[in-house]
């Protein structure tokens, strides 16, 4: 086997690419358990039921040991140290409806109130440039540890209507409702990864350019009317995106 640029891999390389094929897989069942100090089986048996070598399992292991996800513990074999939650993107829902079978979620209101919106928000509400609209800063924290920081435009009739308490106690989605009146109706969005700035790297408690996973969401109601746009950096040591696609076949 040789590489595009006709080169032939070494045998290190090859076995650095199995590894890491070996980590994709194990991270799953890694993070499809349930609690902490959970072992995983013992290298020859992984090396087994991979069909590689105890040495090609080891570099898997310690893939994930420098995520932070597994330890090495003397006498006692692999340990699953750290435990990520999923986070679904199949349905509209607010962090803590969708997170409410892993423990509380506790918003803290760093920032709140009318601004004039920059070009680009104002035409994603469909409002002349100048207008105001109301911006919420929120720290998401899940059972005490930071999770996410949201950074959040609402359409001036809707933050009009709220306050900082109101964003303290409640997902902002069942707000909007309340004061629409209407169900939410769908929403766009977009995943990627980014580092960490100063300012995120210390609300979330991580090293600068740690990368995070970033949503950018834009949330009409069901009249299409566009209420709600966020740009929401998550942890992803501690958060995991999960969805199902359906292909619609001709």
């Amino acid at each position: 086997m040789t590489s595009e640029n006709g080169t032939r891999p070494t045998a290190r390389r090859l076995r650095a690419d199995r590894a890491r094929q070996v980590a994709d897989v194990l991270r799953r069942q890694v993070l499809d358990g349930r609690g902490a100090a959970r072992s995983l089986p013992h290298e020859d048996r992984l090396a087994e039921e991979f069909g590689t070598s105890r040495n090609t399992v080891r570099e898997a292991l310690d893939l994930l040991r420098e995520e932070g996800l597994i330890r090495r513990v003397p006498g006692s074999g692999t340990q699953v140290v750290a435990e990520k939650v999923p986070h679904g993107l199949n349905r509209l829902e607010g962090l803590a409806e969708t997170l409410h079978e892993h423990g509380d979620v506790v918003n803290e209101v760093r920032a709140f109130g009318p601004v004039r919106a920059p070009g680009p928000v104002a035409r994603r509400f469909g409002l002349p440039d100048g207008a105001e609209v109301v911006y919420v800063e929120r720290l998401r924290r899940l059972n005490g540890l930071p999770l996410s920081l949201d950074l959040t435009y609402l359409a001036p009739d809707i933050g009009a209507e709220l306050d900082a308490a109101d964003l303290a106690g409640q997902d902002i989605f069942r707000l909007i409702e309340e004061v629409a009146g209407q169900p939410l109706g769908r929403a766009d969005i977009t995943l990627e990864a980014v580092n960490a700035d100063p300012h995120s790297a210390t609300v979330l408690e991580v090293p600068r350019g740690t990368a995070l996973l970033m949503l950018e969401r834009l949330t009409t109601l069901a009249d299409g009317r566009p209420v709600d746009l966020e740009y929401v950096r998550f942890r992803g040591d501690r958060l995991t995106m999960r969805g199902q696609l359906l292909r619609d076949l001709p």
